[in-house]
């Protein structure tokens, strides 16, 4: 994945700090905002990881610190959900002004219903996708019942929540109380997708029960079935991931990634507005080649000139192993490293003259063996006999024609 650290300013002109992950080897078809839960950050180990699924997929996926948490400024206890869903219309407004403008929201918890308020405020949301979210904001005030009557008497008290301590006050409370999550979701003209786990102690499943009554369809549910509520194990945020990438494709336009038919060895097709990047079938394998970003690409793909040095690496390991097994030496591991350039030959009669540069593979090979020295140096004699290194040695040649 290409992972981004970025900052952008809410309304009060605090600078807030997200991660942008976008997609290794393409393009960002459609780009994502998330929302993490209830004093959590952009780091959470659940959170990154539905947001690298969702990159796999394509998406391209903005978390940030929702103001006063993580690496963000402000003062959170001067914060309140109204605030935290600003915080996502500013970061959808970031995104549009230098990406595209988000299609879908996903939330987490509190940020699932955080998310459900700022799609009325985010114009191009087209769907969303909560995760183990409360029915009622007000039901936070749960994890705060040690403290409420203190934070009623003297506007605010110090709660600790998950081992950190956080201020809050009243006018969080106030802002709970105010916000009705069914009567949003009732309005709702957009894809709903709610995901809950049937074990969730904090939030119970009758919360998705009751957001799912109350919206619309198009919807769907989706049981996190062992699943605890932070999805501390990793296989449930990368099934959380997954299953969101998939949903959404039904609810937003991504474009149909044309497959290449090779009748011949490889098919390389190239178009005008790609810049470097070639997509291409090998057999019957999809892959795409690029340029570096300092030579003009993306950097999404291999350089061609890497393919072939790879081609030579890959035909050098295959040999040496399949020359041990004949001989039943025992070779646990071979690794080929290559490196190409343009070198003066070792017999350089006129150095000085630039073309008189050769295209040099350097290769090196390590062995993962217990082989003596006599068996080393017969690997390395097999190494040159490589079907790539000896069609790189002879005389070739290439036959182009146009076809219609």
């Amino acid at each position: 994945m290409d992972l981004k650290k970025v900052t952008f300013t809410n309304t009060n002109g605090e600078k807030l700090s997200g991660r942008l992950e976008l997609p290794s080897d393409q393009h960002p078809h459609n780009f994502v905002l998330f929302a993490h839960c209830f004093t959590c950050n952009k780091n959470l180990s659940a959170v990154v990881n539905i947001s690298r699924e969702l990159a796999d997929k394509g998406f391209g996926v903005l978390r940030f610190d929702f103001t006063g948490l993580g690496e963000s400024a402000g003062d959170f206890s001067n914060t309140n959900f109204s605030g935290n869903v600003e915080d996502l219309v500013a970061a959808a407004s970031w995104l549009e002004e230098n990406y595209q403008a988000p299609t879908l929201l996903v939330g987490h918890s509190l940020g699932g219903a955080a998310v459900i308020f700022a799609a009325e405020k985010i114009k191009s949301i087209q769907a969303i996708a909560t995760i183990s979210a409360p029915s009622d904001p007000n039901h936070v005030k749960k994890l705060l019942k040690n403290s409420i009557k203190e934070i009623e008497t003297t506007g605010q008290a110090i709660v600790n929540l998950s081992g950190r301590d956080f201020t809050i006050k009243q006018q969080f409370l106030h802002d709970l109380e105010t916000k009705s999550l069914p009567d949003v979701v009732k309005k709702l003209r957009k894809a709903l997708l709610v995901m809950h786990s049937p074990q969730d102690t904090l939030v119970g499943i009758s919360n998705a029960e009751e957001i799912y009554s109350a919206a619309r369809h198009p919807k769907s549910f989706i049981s996190l079935d062992g699943a605890d509520h932070l999805l501390m194990k990793k296989e449930d945020s990368q099934y959380v991931g997954m299953m969101i990438g998939s949903w959404a494709n039904k609810y937003l336009h991504v474009p149909i990634q044309e497959k290449l038919i090779s009748k011949t060895a490889v098919t390389a097709r190239l178009k005008s507005n790609d810049g470097f990047l070639t997509k291409m079938a090998v057999g019957n394998h999809f892959m795409v080649a690029d340029e570096p970003i300092e030579f003009g690409g993306t950097g999404f793909g291999p350089s061609p000139y890497e393919f072939l040095s790879a081609g030579l690496a890959a035909c050098t390991a295959m040999t040496i192993q399949m020359y041990a097994k004949q001989k039943k030496w025992e070779i646990k591991e071979v690794q080929v490293k290559i490196n190409y350039d343009k070198k003066h030959a070792k017999d350089c009669e006129n150095c000085e003259n630039p073309d008189a540069k050769i295209d040099t593979f350097s290769r090196e090979i390590h062995l993962d063996s217990h082989l003596d020295k006599k068996q080393k140096e017969r690997i390395l004699q097999i190494a040159d006999k490589c079907p790539v290194h000896k069609t790189l040695h002879n005389k070739i040649q290439v036959l182009t024609k146009l076809i219609d």
